[in-house]
């Protein structure tokens, strides 16, 4: 205990001799959690887990799915009391989220928590304002909006437009900028980049990096581990609500990391594998001359039997609605899908009961809008397609529990979902183990084809290589996978064919050994041959020609090397160009991009 007269205390746990006053400014500046315990019924979320961070960091959180990191976020951000333990924040204990705005704490949740009926600028000012003020005029809201939203996303969105019709990564974006606006001291940022694309990635790590610049404090949970190995001062791994150990920059390691959130002291590396072959040249799915942009040029596609395709490209470039087109999901501009029925028959996939017919399963990446039921129980939500299909008695039409049990029981165990009570709702599991639920949904229906939007969009690595390991288990078997990512190095040794999406359209193709994360990544920005297209395709060709860099060889053995370590960064030149030419002559050439190489 301090005395009254300011004599030094000593400290407990090192022997050290600490003053008062340096243990009040310590305690300001720092974020500690101490032996926390949080249960949901028997399901131990924390169980005497442990935390502390300082002002002037980028933390990261780690772990496998239902570790309990959310958890620990939502304490943090007071959302959720702890049952034990101690919580200080900056030097208060907060047990709402008004009470740790107030001392400086904003949360971005996994979760893309927007109001899809306002606008932009009412969902990121949502909650500034009294009952009886306003935080600022509305003027001067709408022309801050425009102003962050343009910074953070690097082109202009109108701040009164509906949040609705924006794509996810924008309403990511959103509630980012939502978090921003607060100038925190604290910012926790819980699996924020997992709906941004590579590009947009980049853009977040230069807010956080501005901030621990600045003095705040910024934490980070995310399953990223190539990110986090890049952007995090420290991290602590998390493992069944403990904490297992706390890295320091040169130790964050993806050998070090995946051992502490296993638990195994040998080393998870993965082992290279042969990309999965198609079985035969049977063709199970085809796009032949559809339109997925209406100024875009028209798509061919063809997925093989017992053939997985992977799909990338940068965020807003057509491959959404092409693999939802592919799903009856939503149609294409101009033309329809085709896919072979149980007869062999190719049939045009109009929506989603022709998708049934031609058993075509989708798994989204946003499960909260498209995905899972939140009022529904875990049971419900991986079976409920099923009930139809598993009656008994005839005309009573009694669901048969017996087998559907056993449905359920095997897919849990095949995912390793972890769960408590099956009847409990599916919102008392992780973001992670809600989604490995969906997968498990697309696999009891028993599909011949799978489409996959961002599959693996908050599951930790060792569940992603489960699900490469069920997909190749899958098409071995005959059935075919299209498989969208926003992680590159998901594609490899998995994928035998990537397509790369560019302005609507199908860009460039990559087979077997050419599938590299450089020459991926290279045709995501316009850096590659492309495809060969025939005379007079207008601007999009002209910009494959003239976006090839003189030196393109050299610069692409930096980019390996870089890659290697970890720091690259991609920067859209056309802003960079813009600004050369008010200091010299205008540059004749059409867009271009340039890779930026940085140490930071």
């Amino acid at each position: 205990m301090p005395s009254d007269n300011g004599a030094a205390v000593a400290s407990p746990e090192a022997g050290a001799v600490v003053h008062p006053t340096t243990a009040l400014a310590s305690s300001l500046s720092e974020i500690s959690v101490v032996d926390a315990r949080k249960a949901f019924g028997v399901t131990k979320a924390l169980d005497g887990c442990s935390f502390s961070a300082r002002c002037g960091e980028i933390h990261a959180i780690v772990g496998g799915n239902g570790s309990g990191k959310s958890t620990l976020a939502k304490v943090m951000s007071g959302v959720l009391p702890v049952d034990s333990g101690q919580v200080s924040i900056l030097g208060h204990t907060p047990v709402t989220p008004r009470e740790a705005r107030a001392i400086g704490v904003a949360t971005v949740y996994q979760e893309v928590l927007v109001a899809d009926a306002c606008s932009v600028v009412d969902n990121l000012f949502v909650g500034l304002d009294g009952l009886w003020t306003m935080a600022l005029p509305a003027k001067t809201k709408i022309s801050t909006a425009e102003a962050l939203m343009k910074d953070l996303t690097g082109t202009y969105i109108d701040p009164e437009m509906m949040v609705g019709g924006l794509p996810l990564s924008i309403k990511q974006w959103i509630t980012i900028g939502r978090a921003l606006l607060c100038k925190p001291k604290v910012l926790i940022l819980d699996e924020s980049s997992a709906a941004l694309d590579l590009d947009s990635t980049e853009r977040l790590f230069a807010k956080m990096r501005e901030l621990r610049d600045q003095g705040s404090a910024v934490i980070i949970v995310t399953h990223r581990i190539a990110e986090l190995i890049r952007v995090s001062d420290r991290a602590t791994v998390l493992r069944d609500g403990r904490d297992v150990g706390v890295l320091e920059k040169g130790e964050i390691t993806e050998k070090n990391l995946l051992g502490l959130m296993t638990g195994k002291t040998d080393s998870m590396k993965a082992t290279d594998q042969v990309a999965h072959r198609a079985l035969s040249d049977d063709v199970v799915l085809r796009a032949n001359n559809i339109r997925i942009w209406p100024d875009g040029e028209a798509v061919d596609f063809d997925l093989l039997r017992g053939e997985i395709v992977g799909v990338a490209g940068l965020d807003g470039q057509g491959q959404n609605e092409f693999v939802r087109a592919l799903a009856g999901v939503q149609a294409a501009e101009e033309g329809w899908p085709l896919a072979m029925d149980d007869s062999g028959d190719l049939i045009e996939i109009k929506g989603l009961e022709e998708a049934e017919r031609c058993r075509i399963s989708y798994v989204s990446g946003d499960r909260k809008n498209e995905g899972i039921f939140p009022n529904l129980s875990i049971f419900e939500n991986l079976l409920i397609p099923l009930y139809p299909t598993h009656l008994r008695l005839g005309r009573l039409a009694v669901i048969d529990w017996a087998v559907l049990t056993g449905i359920f029981d095997w897919g849990v165990e095949r995912l390793a979902i972890k769960i408590g009570d099956k009847s409990n709702k599916i919102t008392t599991l992780s973001g992670g183990n809600q989604q490995k639920v969906l997968i498990g949904r697309s696999f009891a229906l028993r599909p011949n084809v799978l489409v996959l939007n961002d599959p693996a969009r908050g599951i930790d690595v060792e569940a992603k290589s489960e699900l490469n390991k069920h997909l190749r288990e899958f098409a071995s078997r005959g059935h075919s996978v299209v498989f969208m990512s926003s992680e590159l190095e998901e594609f490899i040794g998995l994928c035998g064919r990537v397509i790369v999406f560019r302005h609507g359209s199908i860009f460039d193709v990559f087979d077997q050994d050419e599938i590299d994360p450089v020459r991926i990544l290279e045709a995501m920005f316009g850096q590659s041959e492309g495809q060969s297209s025939p005379p007079g395709s207008g601007t999009v060709e002209e910009e494959r020609i003239g976006s090839k860099v003189a030196n393109l060889e050299e610069e692409k053995e930096k980019l390996v090397a870089k890659v290697q370590i970890g720091r690259i960064k991609i920067v859209d030149f056309d802003e960079a160009r813009r600004q050369e030419q008010q200091q010299s002559k205008p540059d004749s050439g059409v867009g271009r991009i340039k890779i930026v190489y940085s140490d930071t």
